[in-house]
């Protein structure tokens, strides 16, 4: 199912095996349309990766399926993937295909051992991030099953192996052309964000605030990106100073500007007060300089991500939040979005309830007690908040979380998101995650687990998993707001685990920077944008003149909805084949033609009566 693909993967992934219960068409964003044009052909049923190479292959596997029952098949284990073909038992009949990108899996279990008797007790399970489980029983006379745990373990979790990633095999075996057609053509995802060209599209330098690029070497915060803005009343040693009062020295820098207002959103990490209050005249000066910036208003506004009792019991670790009595014309807001622990305990049961199978007659209760739509709702309704009081209110806005890499990254980026059309574009889109998760410092490896075998590890979190799920459900309120569809947010979460690309590899820009991972890995984004058609929204722009640049969600629970098309898309009986971007597109151009065939009616019914007129006036007598 994956397609193969060059170094600026020039004909991007279109939706997978359309035959495969467990590779939806609708959904999975892992393989192509191009395969056979573009691979490199070997005696498979798929087309390889640039790099991609075989580890080891299995023609007696069967495939425990939770929807068809048991299916057998030949298995095929690579560098970058696991691929399990059924073997049709009658002509004609479909064979079922598994096609799992090896970034995807968590974890993998050997099942049964040598005294196992019961039928496909024997084999291996596979637990995956994207929802699935994957269950293949091997026999145990010819122990087939210990060189495919073998192989699986040390691709699957290459550094635990002192191995690499994939990225970098994709990317060193591509053609040295592809790579230079993906730049001339302006594909190459790794020039999408420049950090200096952002900030003047939002007017900055100005009369306020300054660019700055006393990170340069990641010295003052080696979690923060190297070019930052802030007030141009705090100097260079000034900021070295306002750093060490906040945690891992995530002092407030400069999201977002509103160009009418110059209302602003900042983010950092919590101060260090600690159980003593402490204070610092420094700190508490540089956030009277980010309110003064903005002539607006007199008011700044701290929206602290979290629950009011885990920021006060932050305070026992040396943390806290900011007291109003020592930050003068300050306002705190504390906005109930818990920490990366009861999310992830929130998507096991998410997981549980949509996959393998469902009791419809509970389905609704079983989501609820999951809390995840209540966790997406305090996010959405978080940045709501954000929008009121940059917008509408004229005030500016400082964001924080704990460390400022979590929460605090899905507040900036998901208000941003409702208050500048410019992000609401597939490029603009690109620009907010390397800018607001990226560069600034969203532990991707960590959250995530790139590679590593740690799948209790308690630093994994679905942290932007939860931001791509709000953004979702905006782009459902406001279904013609967005440049992109649906298959793009998908895209993003699939190549999120899959280790194909360079984008969201490591946890922070300095050690992106390490790595080279420009010059050594491919960026999603040129995989995107070498082949934008099939990510583009049908409805946008919009039709109707005049249409809001700011959205407003209804952050309700009413309004919030599980994403059955990305949740729910490996369970047949949960999530149909649905194909309503593509009908959309279909009655679009119907109509496009029908407008051409009413032009071209008009022009020929002009043409008949200037014809007539003027024959008229020919046979009209002089006078």
């Amino acid at each position: 199912m994956d397609a193969p693909s060059s170094l600026a993967d020039k004909l991007a992934s279109k939706t997978a095996s359309s035959n495969s219960l467990d590779s939806s068409s609708k959904s999975s964003s892992l393989g192509s349309k191009h395969g056979a044009e573009n691979g490199v052909l070997r005696d498979t049923p798929f087309a390889y990766l640039e790099g991609e190479e075989d580890q080891d292959q299995k023609n007696d596997v069967t495939y425990v399926c939770p929807y068809r029952g048991p299916v057998f098949g030949a298995l095929t284990i690579t560098n970058y993937r696991l691929y399990f073909r059924s073997l049709p038992l009658r002509d004609q009949e479909p064979p079922l295909v598994v096609d799992v990108p090896l970034g995807v899996i968590a974890r993998v279990e050997k099942i049964g051992g040598a005294t196992s008797r019961g039928e496909n007790s024997y084999g291996i399970e596979i637990f995956c991030k994207d929802m699935r489980n994957l269950r293949f029983a091997h026999k145990q006379q010819n122990h087939s099953r210990r060189t495919v745990f073998e192989k699986l373990q040390a691709n699957a979790f290459p550094l635990s192996y002192s191995g690499k990633l994939f990225a970098f095999a994709h990317a060193a075996a591509a053609q040295p052309p592809a790579a230079n057609a993906a730049v001339s053509a302006g594909w190459d995802g790794w020039a999408v964000y420049e950090p200096l060209a952002e900030l003047r599209r939002l007017g900055v330098p100005n009369d306020m605030w300054r660019a700055t690029k006393l990170n340069e070497s990641y010295g003052i915060c080696d979690s923060y990106p190297a070019v930052w803005a802030v007030p141009k009343a705090a100097s260079d040693d000034f900021l070295r100073r306002v750093a060490q009062f906040r945690s891992r020295c995530r002092l407030p820098v400069l999201s977002w500007i509103n160009p009418r207002t110059q209302a602003t959103i900042t983010r950092c990490s919590q101060p260090l007060v600690g159980v003593s209050g402490k204070r610092n005249a420094d700190d508490e000066t540089y956030l009277s300089y980010i309110m003064e910036a903005n002539a607006q208003s007199d008011k700044l506004t701290i929206m602290d991500a979290r629950p009011s009792a885990n920021a006060i019991a932050n305070k026992a670790k040396g943390g806290g939040y900011e007291s109003e009595d020592a930050y003068k014309n300050v306002e705190i807001n504390f906005l109930d979005i818990h920490n990366i622990h009861v999310m992830r305990e929130s998507l096991r049961k998410v997981k549980e309830a949509c996959y393998p199978t469902t009791d419809d007659s509970k389905w609704q209760t079983a989501i609820d007690s999951t809390l995840w739509l209540k966790h997406i709702r305090c996010v959405l309704a978080g940045a709501v908040r954000i929008v009121d009081k940059v917008e509408t209110m004229s005030t500016s806005v400082v964001v924080h979380c704990s460390d400022g890499w979590d929460r605090t990254a899905q507040l900036t980026a998901l208000s941003m998101l409702l208050l500048d059309p410019y992000y609401r574009t597939v490029r603009g889109f690109e620009v907010l995650i390397e800018k607001e998760w990226l560069s600034f410092g969203h532990k991707f490896q960590q959250r995530i687990g790139h590679g590593d075998n740690k799948h209790s590890d308690a630093d994994r979190s679905p942290v932007f998993l939860q931001f791509i799920d709000s953004v979702w459900q905006v782009s459902h309120q406001f279904s013609n707001a967005f440049e992109f569809n649906e298959h793009f947010l998908i895209t993003i979460v699939d190549h999120l685990y899959s280790c194909r690309f360079g984008t969201f590899l490591c946890n922070t820009e300095a050690e992106r920077v390490a790595e080279d991972l420009k010059h050594k890995t491919t960026s999603l984004w040129t995989h995107i944008n070498s082949s934008l058609d099939q990510y583009l929204n049908p409805l946008f722009p919009s039709f109707t003149h005049g249409a809001e640049p700011v959205l407003r969600p209804i952050a309700s629970v009413r309004a919030v909805r599980l994403w059955k098309g990305l949740y729910c898309r490996w369970n047949p009986g949960l999530c149909a084949p649905q194909h309503g971007c593509q009908r959309t597109r279909e009655l679009l151009s119907k109509q496009d033609q029908l407008f051409k065939h009413v032009n071209e009616l008009r022009l020929k019914l002009n043409n008949r009566s200037n014809n007539m007129q003027t024959t008229t006036r020919l046979a009209s007598p002089m006078h």
